[in-house]
């Protein structure tokens, strides 16, 4: 990995770090420093989950299509602001042919779809049960369901509109079911969208400067401190949990790779499928934790009742 870092960063496709890369950084900042000045005591903890999300995710866009260097077009750039949720820009925004991109087949339209309508489904049980005692247990109902809806529902519908038309936009999530390490489902099947910002702002520098095994770690890091921004804030409360979570994840794949691990076959197999089950699985509650569910999705489930 770290001689991939280093053919691909001489090729100056590469960079943050000691270059105008980390201005760009830090004025991607910018959106999120504004979105946590404008809340106000009054704001429900789950508008201020959404005002951050928002916030992130436009700093992240910005970020990317500002450094992406490729010739483009307005309305491509209008859609990849408005009407796509990926961050690799330099694919989207290419307007020269893209002979490899096939067209996406009926079947997979339809999975979309389908997986659209059952995120609607549970989404709109959880609302009508939101009122219920069991509080984790309606809120868990409420983020499976959105998480359908969006990420593989909605979003997947997206990419097979844009890839119908030629454009490279692959779907977000990549079938995470079948991953058959820690390292396979982070790297290739977990939303596409964070893995390609991560990966070409924090880990391609960091792995030339200080080895592979350190950029792992601070990705890692950086993702979990995300996550405590937009779930534990807002929440008041399991600070430092999503990072716990995520500091698992990536020691779990720096074991996958060491002597001992491959050893174990915890990178492949039947033996790697578990171990991924585990490891992803087990501490889940430690990302979406208690307060998190009952102070954030469960309040938001019973405005959702109510306007309903």
């Amino acid at each position: 990995m770290i001689a991939i870092a280093r053919k691909e960063d001489s090729e100056g496709q590469t960079s943050p770090i000691g270059t105008g890369w980390t201005w760009l950084a830090i004025l991607a900042a910018v959106p999120v420093t504004a979105a946590i000045l404008c809340v106000s005591p009054e704001m429900t903890g789950w508008g201020r989950m959404w005002l951050l999300a928002v916030a992130i995710y436009l700093g992240c866009k910005w970020l990317t299509w500002i450094g992406c260097g490729v010739p483009s077009t307005l309305s491509r750039s209008l859609a990849y602001w408005l009407a796509w949720p990926g961050l690799d820009a330099t694919a989207f925004l290419s307007t020269a042919p893209q002979r490899d991109i096939a067209p996406p087949k009926a079947s997979e339209w339809f999975w979309a779809g389908a997986k659209m309508m059952v995120g609607m489904s549970l989404l709109g049980m959880a609302t009508g049960l939101a009122e219920l005692p069991n509080k984790l247990a309606v809120g868990w109902l409420g983020m499976v369901g959105m998480i359908l809806l969006l990420h593989f529902g909605l979003f997947h519908l997206l990419s097979c509109w844009w890839r119908s038309r030629g454009v490279d936009a692959p779907p977000l999530m990549n079938a995470p079911l079948l991953a058959r390490s820690v390292s396979e489902f982070w790297g290739r099947r977990w939303n596409g969208a964070f893995r390609d910002l991560t990966h070409r702002f924090l880990f391609r520098t960091l792995a030339v400067r200080i080895g592979a095994a350190w950029a792992v770690m601070i990705g890692f890091l950086f993702s979990g401190l995300v996550h405590d921004m937009v779930i534990s804030y807002p929440a008041g409360g399991g600070y430092g949990w999503p990072t716990a979570y995520f500091l698992l994840q990536g020691s779990a794949i720096l074991l996958e790779r060491s002597w001992l691990g491959k050893r174990a076959s915890l990178h492949r197999g039947w033996q790697g499928r578990a171990f991924a089950a585990v490891v992803l699985v087990a501490p889940i509650a430690w990302l979406f934790h208690h307060w998190f569910v009952e102070n954030i999705i469960v309040p938001m489930l019973l405005v959702w009742k109510e306007i309903g």
